[in-house]
C-alpha cells in the first residue's frame, strides 16, 4: 500500500498533540454535512388533508 504524506510542517516543530488537533480540525471539515431527513409517509397520514377552505376552518371552534 502506497503512503501518501497528507500533512507537512513547512516551519517550525509542532508537538504530537499540536499534530493532532490540526489533524482532527481538518477531518472534521471534510465530513459531508448530514441532509435533513424526510417525513415518512406514515407520519404525514395522521395529518389531515389540505383542502381549499382548510383555512377558514381552522379559525372555528371545535
Amino acid at each position: 500500500m502506497d503512503e501518501e504524506t497528507l500533512v507537512s510542517v513547512v516551519r517550525g516543530q509542532p508537538t504530537p498533540e499540536e499534530t493532532a488537533a490540526l489533524v482532527i480540525a481538518l477531518a472534521s471539515r471534510s465530513v459531508p454535512p448530514v441532509p435533513p431527513s424526510r417525513t415518512s409517509a406514515w407520519a404525514r397520514s395522521a395529518r389531515p388533508a389540505a383542502r381549499p377552505a382548510s383555512w377558514r376552518a381552522s379559525g372555528l371552534p371545535r
